[in-house]
């Protein structure tokens, strides 16, 4: 649906990734082949080695392998912390894609995820997130698409400082447990690795007692100026 956007014609890259792995039931790598579409009806088809393509018209938008993520976290900041860091994010002042549903600041509360990650003296970003009710499975807790999308944005901030256009190459995650909507959650980011246009980051996000619940390592491809 529109509503799911990142640039403003295509899907979010996290969010995307995580409907395309929930859909197939997998614990998945994905890499985005081609931007996806909005309102378009996307067809899963699996190989027969294991791997899964998501297409539109015949056109591959990613393709998903099966693997388990393992990927050491840092610790969490105060959630203090994180909202001071929020009120330092980039995106306030200058955003390529203002609109996103995960990180854009035109979104409403409700409309949009509004998860916002700003720099901290650690190196890493944070943000706080309450996640909306409208992102209820039905349990009280949050979908795992969703938790995807707020696994994606804040690697993206860690490596460009939001001052390079990049877009999410291959995402991969792993959900230990859902967060209730409502829930004072923190998310992190921060930077891994990098080799020449491409740029690795991880991403965690934190209930409200401090623990951990979701993870994703993310390779983010600095667009060519």
């Amino acid at each position: 649906a529109r509503r799911f956007n990142g640039p403003p014609d295509s899907g979010n890259g996290g969010y995307v990734c995580g409907a395309f792995a929930v859909a197939a039931g997998l614990d998945a790598r994905v890499r985005l082949l081609s931007p996806p579409p909005l309102e378009v009806p996307l067809e899963l088809a699996q190989g027969p080695a294991g791997e899964w393509t998501l297409s539109a018209d015949a056109t591959p938008v990613a393709r998903a392998v099966p693997n388990r993520l393992e990927l050491e976290v840092p610790a969490p900041p105060r959630y203090t912390q994180a909202v001071w860091a929020s009120q330092h994010y980039p995106g306030f002042h200058q955003h390529a894609f203002p609109d996103c549903f995960v990180c854009g600041p035109h979104r409403r509360r409700g409309d949009g995820m509004r998860i916002f990650p700003g720099m901290l003296d650690s190196g890493i970003v944070a943000a706080p997130w309450l996640p909306a009710d409208n992102l209820d499975t039905g349990d009280g807790k949050v979908g795992v698409e969703y938790l995807w999308g707020a696994l994606d944005c804040p690697g993206y901030f860690a490596v460009s400082g939001a001052r390079r256009v990049m877009v999410l190459g291959e995402m991969q995650a792993h959900v230990d447990r859902r967060v209730h909507v409502g829930e004072a959650c923190t998310v992190i980011g921060w930077k891994i690795a990098a080799d020449g246009r491409k740029h690795v980051a991880g991403t965690a996000i934190f209930d409200e007692d401090g623990e951990l619940c979701a993870r994703a390592r993310a390779t983010w491809v600095e667009l060519r100026g």
